[in-house]
């Protein structure tokens, strides 16, 4: 028997590989899904086409598109495939074509999106966060400002220093008008998973995005984390995440915080380790300010550890 979709208007905010493993579950068992996405990578191929056609940086908008396709495998890998030699090197193909359809739509990023989406049967939208180009600049602990998202992951690696906060430049940008009103209709808001000062918090920065989650009568749900990321959030537990978040949004705004109960966590994370990196702790569990609910969320991989999409997505809808 054909199990009946969840028909919630659920809307995802985010970025990277965290959004995108969440609607790959999500698509399976909801009928209505709306992924709201940061445009503030300027790296890899997504910066060289920022830097060369003016364009918004398509990686994590495919990557959306992508999870919530109706494709074979061979599409996606295609869709996925990036160059290694020659003139295209490090080029991704489903990039380029995102760069295409946005040429043909006039210069308009969205109707591309909108356009690879009836190509590729997606089940939902993938929208911007903004249609305004912008920048990340990061505060550390020192004073120092780094610019650029990609300058920020580097900085992260190589100095270690504890962001203090994240701006956009060269001004808050407003939210595209979409999305606004997707996070106003929704029925469930989910942020997360995903990095926190690249892929979370940048959404967050776009003016009109922290206003309608506040004015939603959504139910809010963060996911944290799995591990702590080296150079952004070192020694940071589960508080420091969602402190971050709140500094933005407010407080009582998140409903409930959803973590993995570490029960698939393998007993050799040396691979992390080595990187300094760890679980992230949980150190909400006796608190009577935040609702905390844990389930097996992550599965292993080789050396690392994933959200698993299918026990992500269902345990985030079951959540009351």
């Amino acid at each position: 028997m054909k199990r009946t979709k969840d028909e919630r208007r659920i809307v995802c905010v985010g970025g990277g590989t965290g959004l995108s493993t969440l609607l790959r579950g999500l698509k399976l068992y909801a009928a209505d899904i709306t992924a709201i996405v940061t445009v503030a990578d300027n790296g890899g191929s997504s910066g060289q086409l920022r830097r060369e056609m003016g364009i918004l940086p398509p990686g994590d908008i495919r990557n959306c598109v992508l999870a919530l396709a109706e494709i074979e495998p061979l599409m996606e890998k295609v869709y996925q495939y990036r160059f290694s030699e020659g003139s295209l090197k490090g080029q991704n193909l489903g990039n380029l074509i995102i760069a295409a359809l946005t040429d043909i739509s006039g210069g308009s990023f969205e109707k591309a999106v909108e356009q690879l989406s009836d190509i590729l049967a997606v089940k939902g939208k993938v929208l911007p966060v903004t249609d305004e180009k912008i920048e990340l600049m990061a505060t550390y602990s020192d004073g120092t400002r780094i610019f650029g998202e990609e300058e920020i992951v580097y900085q992260n690696k190589v100095s270690r220093k504890k962001i203090q906060t994240i701006e956009m430049l060269p001004k808050p940008p407003q939210a595209n008008r979409k999305a606004v009103r997707a996070l106003e209709d929704a029925e469930l808001i989910v942020l997360g998973p995903g990095s926190l000062y690249t892929s979370i918090i940048p959404n967050l920065l776009v003016k009109g995005i922290p206003e309608a989650i506040r004015g939603s009568k959504a139910k809010v749900i963060y996911i944290g984390n799995l591990m702590t990321q080296p150079g952004e959030t070192d020694f940071f537990a589960l508080s420091d995440h969602v402190g971050a978040i709140e500094r933005i949004l407010g407080k009582n705004v998140i409903d409930v915080i959803a973590i993995d109960g570490n029960s698939q966590l393998p007993e050799n994370l040396s691979f992390y380790e080595a990187d300094d990196s760890y679980p992230v702790r949980n150190d909400l569990q006796d608190s009577t300010e935040y609702k905390v609910v844990s389930g097996n969320l992550c599965v292993a991989d080789g050396d690392y550890i994933r959200h698993d999409p299918k026990n992500l997505a269902k345990f985030v809808l079951g959540i009351t």
